[in-house]
């Protein structure tokens, strides 16, 4: 088939055609994932709770997210007295944009080679070969790039807590600002793990070196570990959303949201979930590699039938991740504020510097197929010197109370250890012991 206008167009113009496309497609693709996201958390916890779970609207309830944005739409948005206009309006965007624009640098299927549709159309360039890779941005510097936007989420998340004129806003957003900027820090530690072995931040690199070795989840488990759960907490996700928690907070630093503004918070921490999932893909589970361990192997490069297979089996991966996620949510209890920054500063930050400090060891050696070796020796040295280390023996001590299981006041205490006599009985009707009580 020639072409009538006599182009000819250079592989680099087919690649940013390519690169557009890519981004057009995925940004839908996420988007109605994150819809049926949010039907798959409500089934999965209600399987998990041994419910049933939205089956009203549509075959099954597959319709329930169709109908949840149709009532956010027609709800009344709502601004109260004493916001600061610009910045609560802005806050929203901030959630959504950062997540939106990191997945860009994700590839989601190997090189693949056009220069045959190219000729057929009649616009390639003579002798020039069109192997385009199937991502919205092949850029080497792709990690840093997603490092970069993910970091950009703290300023919604602060603006939306700031501008509402609301102190448990205020308080959640300052909850958030702490605990995302405290868990970005084992986060780039565990990240300087892999890129020291793959001794590059292109995306596409790294799962080169994964195809061509074994995934990073088998060869460094603990920074797989800590990177996963700083993923959690840059999100906000159970169990570290002290931003959010209801039984202190309302809700956060969204309380005063309402329709659409409020549904962008949603969407946003969605997006997030589903960037950070391939982001978590990408970098230890070898993108769209099906052998965790050195042997048989797609390649980087594929053709039309094989790009879908790799396309398919990203996606399977990421759908993994996010509903790993989801159930963790619905499993763990929520920490405490001081027990999630004592996690970050005095846990994972320690054990992701002793962790960077064996790797590089190993990289500088030239050992890198023994980087199992670097995570079992650094949890066996946190494990022998945990007992050392100072305690706070004040810390979460439980409060005694009659008939407990777990710490039991016996009758012939009158009065807890060091503390008032309050609180000596958790029925209904109040012990005794505790003198007269108010009956309004």
């Amino acid at each position: 088939m020639g072409s009538s206008l006599n182009i000819q167009l250079s592989p680099e113009t087919v690649q940013l055609a390519v690169n557009a496309g890519i981004i057009l497609l995925m940004v839908h693709v996420i988007l109605g994932g994150c819809a049926y996201a949010i039907l798959l958390e409500r089934k999965l916890s209600a399987w998990m709770q041994d419910r049933i779970g939205p089956n009203r609207v549509g075959p099954q309830g597959l319709l329930q997210p169709l109908a949840d944005g149709l009532k956010f739409m027609m709800k009344e948005d709502y601004n109260p007295k004493g916001v600061d206009k610009a910045l609560f309006f802005l806050a929203p965007g901030f959630i959504v944009a950062p997540a939106i624009m990191g997945f860009v640098v994700v590839p989601w299927a190997g090189v693949i080679d056009l220069t045959d549709l190219v000729d057929w159309l009649g616009v390639a360039q003579a002798g020039a070969e069109y192997k385009v890779s199937l991502a919205g941005a092949n850029i080497n510097i792709g990690i840093v790039y997603l490092l970069a936007t993910a970091a950009i989420g703290v300023y919604g998340v602060s603006l939306g807590g700031w501008a509402s004129n609301n102190k448990w806003s205020f308080l959640g957003g300052l909850r958030a600002s702490a605990q995302m900027i405290s868990y970005e820090i084992p986060m780039g530690l565990a990240l300087l793990c892999v890129v020291l072995v793959a001794g590059t931040f292109s995306p596409n690199a790294i799962i080169a070196q994964q195809l061509n070795g074994q995934w990073n989840l088998v060869q460094q488990p603990l920074a797989a570990v800590i990177f996963y759960v700083c993923l959690l907490a840059e999100a906000n996700r159970a169990p570290f959303d002290l931003a959010e928690a209801e039984s202190e907070l309302i809700g956060g630093y969204h309380t005063e949201y309402s329709s659409m503004k409020f549904a962008l918070f949603f969407l946003g921490e969605y997006f997030h979930i589903v960037t950070g999932s391939a982001f978590f893909v990408l970098l230890f589970m070898g993108g769209w590699s099906i052998n965790p361990f050195t042997g048989a192997d797609l390649g980087m490069e594929a053709g039309p039938l094989t790009a879908l297979l790799q396309f398919a089996i990203v996606m399977g991966k990421v759908t993994l991740m996010v509903s790993l996620t989801m159930a963790l949510r619905w499993t763990l209890p929520r920490f405490r504020f001081d027990q999630l920054m004592r996690l970050s500063w005095e846990g994972l930050i320690p054990v992701s510097l002793m962790l960077l400090l064996a790797v590089s060891f190993l990289v500088y050696f030239g050992k890198t197929e023994y980087m199992w070796a670097a995570s079992i020796g650094v949890a066996v040295l946190v494990y022998m010197i945990k007992p050392i280390m100072a305690a706070d023996v004040e810390a979460n001590k439980r409060i005694r109370l009659i008939g407990s299981r777990f710490s039991p006041l016996s009758d012939s205490d009158s009065t807890l250890a060091n503390r008032p006599g309050v609180a000596l009985d958790d029925r209904a009707i109040p012990d005794p012991r505790q003198g007269m009580i108010s009956q309004h």
